[in-house]
């Protein structure tokens, strides 16, 4: 069962608010140069062709999970992976290429990220595997990043331009999945300290109870001890 935390929301608003700001900021710069040499449309278009999505799912004992996507040759591929609950927060991790090779495989991890780039088009698959487990299910969320091949510049005057929106690209990307996994840490963490608290007050019940039937105990016992016979 997946807790959903209030901090969550506040995340998701922090990081598109940073993007948006930062879009807005690098196109008001640009635009009239932008507009001169004719590369509005096929920038805002290039801005469009990377790709980052996230999921989260639960992985039942004895079980896998695998998922694919078709990519283009040459095409950065990036799959960023955290374990949220269940067992010793452990899972299994492959990768395969369109042929069925393996290009990854990781065993028994918590989280990772790990970036490729395609050789060849068609469908890399990757999977998520659960089968060491005997009878606990685990809770993966995972994102993938797919970055198209740079377009090519119209004229010599785009080629810098094109390059540091690649990097601003990146850079947020990069600060999106920090963000994302500060928030899995935080409701990780979040999750321990809630069942040591819980474990905590129920051994403080038992002790008290245990306490008490102590306490009954011996007034019975030396009320036994001092009537008359």
């Amino acid at each position: 069962m997946l807790l959903i935390m209030p901090s969550s929301h506040f995340w998701r608003v922090t990081c598109t608010f940073v993007h948006f700001l930062c879009v807005l900021i690098l196109y008001s710069t640009y635009l009239y140069s932008l507009f001169r040499m004719r590369l509005l449309f096929p920038l805002i278009f290039f801005s469009l062709l990377d790709t980052c999505y996230s999921y989260f799912i639960e992985i039942d004992a004895h079980a896998e999970e695998c998922f694919f996507d078709v990519v283009k040759a040459h095409t950065k591929m990036g799959i960023t992976f955290e374990v949220v609950e269940g067992g010793f927060y452990d899972i299994d991790v492959l990768i395969y290429d369109p042929d069925q090779r393996p290009i990854h495989s990781g065993v028994r991890e918590s989280n990772g990220k790990y970036t490729f780039a395609a050789t060849n088009e068609g469908a890399y698959t990757y999977c998520f595997s659960n089968k060491m487990s005997t009878m606990t299910p685990k809770v993966i969320k995972f994102s993938v990043d797919i970055m198209e091949p740079t377009l090519p510049g119209i004229d010599g005057g785009s080629t810098s331009l094109d390059a540091m929106i690649q990097e601003l690209s990146k850079g947020l990307t990069v600060v999106k999945h920090e963000q994302e996994y500060m928030e899995v840490r935080e409701r990780i963490h979040r999750m321990i300290n809630d069942n040591t608290n819980s474990r905590v007050v129920w051994w403080s019940f038992f002790e008290a109870v245990i306490l008490f039937l102590v306490t009954l105990g011996q007034i019975y016992y030396l009320k036994r001890f001092f009537e008359v016979r």
